[in-house]
Formats: C-alpha cells, structure tokens, sequence
C-alpha cells in the first residue's frame, strides 16, 4: 500500500511545460507592454525558456500571438461556463459577469481590458486579419446573448451589444483616465439596467 506522500505526489498538479509557459508569458506581456514592445527574447526569459527552444514551439511571434490570441478566447468560455454553473438565471448569469468585471478595476485602471486592449493591439499591427481577434469578441457577445434569449428578449442581440459595448467603453474610459472607480460605477449602473429588463 503506498503511503499518503506518495498519493500526495501522484495527485500533485503537473506543473506547466514550456508551451505553456511561454503562452503564459506572452498573455502577460502582450497585456502589460503591448505586441509591438515584447520581442520572442522577452517571452522567452519571463518564461525561463531558452530562446533557441522556443522556435521549438512557435516559429514566429505571428505564431505565438495566434496562440494568445486563442489562450484569451479559451479564458472567456472557461469564465462565462463557470458563471453559466454557478448560477441559476440568465439575469443572475448577467450581473455576475458585470460582477467580475468591477472585480477587474484595479487592473483595468493599469492596463486595459485584456481582451479589448489585446484586440485593439492587433488592429494596429501591419497585415493583421480581423479575422483573428474577432472570436475574442464574438464570444462573449455570443454568450450575452445567449443569456438575454433565456430571458425571453427578442431583442437579444442587440442588448448583448448594448452591454458588451457599455463595458469596453466604461474600460477604456478607466485605463484612459487611470480611475478605477469609473469601472465600479459602470458596473453598478449595468446591474440596475440587468435588473429593470423586462423578462
């Protein structure tokens, strides 16, 4: 029979290998310095990857933004599944994202959305596809969406826009002015506008 330190061992999380390592990296770095400002040298030292490895896994940083691009898209399903789990209604779904959002400020305030300043960065970058941000987006828009037709709303999409566009905004107007409490103020405001839809 083995001992406890061995089942703890064998139920231990395996630690991330480089792939994931250097994916990790380039999310942060590409939110905090931009795309145009992280060279493959800096992911690969915030990564504690040697250089010559990392064409192992992405032959060029065209490669690896694809791979934040999709990191990012994969973090907006786990989040918007995990409020689907958690809560009951698509209204109480609704407020709970708001929720995370406010929750968001501080970093917000610093750096942006995530999701928004990453689109943004790719936008401004030479032969860039829309094509490649648009999931980022349409994501979140799709599940909005999908929350207001559970309520019944016919007008779904366009309030999925509505508050979609309201957040982007509220969070660039928050990294712009460096005040977080414009976020928490916006989330309030979208909280009560959750609440007064007719259902």
């Amino acid at each position: 029979m083995a001992d406890s330190t061995d089942a703890d061992e064998a139920a231990a999380p395996k630690p991330p290998g480089k792939r994931e390592r250097l994916i990790a990296a380039a999310c942060d770095l590409f939110y905090r310095q931009g795309i145009a400002g992280t060279t493959l040298a800096h992911i690969a030292e915030a990564a504690e990857v040697p250089l010559g490895n990392m064409y192992y896994y992405f032959k060029s940083k065209d490669d690896i933004v694809a791979a934040v691009v999709e990191t990012r898209t994969e973090e907006i399903r786990s989040a918007t599944a995990a409020l689907q789990r958690r809560h009951g209604s698509p209204k109480a779904r609704l407020k709970a994202l708001v929720g995370v959002l406010a929750e968001s400020r501080d970093t917000i305030a610093d750096h942006g959305c995530p999701y928004g300043t990453l689109c943004t960065d790719l936008a401004n970058q030479p032969g860039q596809s829309p094509a490649l941000t648009a999931p980022l987006m349409q994501t979140l828009l799709d599940w909005t969406e999908q929350q207001f037709h559970a309520m019944g709303r016919r007008d779904a999409h366009d309030l999925a826009l509505e508050l979609v566009i309201a957040y982007q905004g509220s969070a660039v107007l928050t990294n712009a002015l460096a005040q977080p409490e414009l976020m928490a103020h916006e989330a309030r405001r979208l909280e009560k506008w959750i609440n007064a839809i007719q259902v």
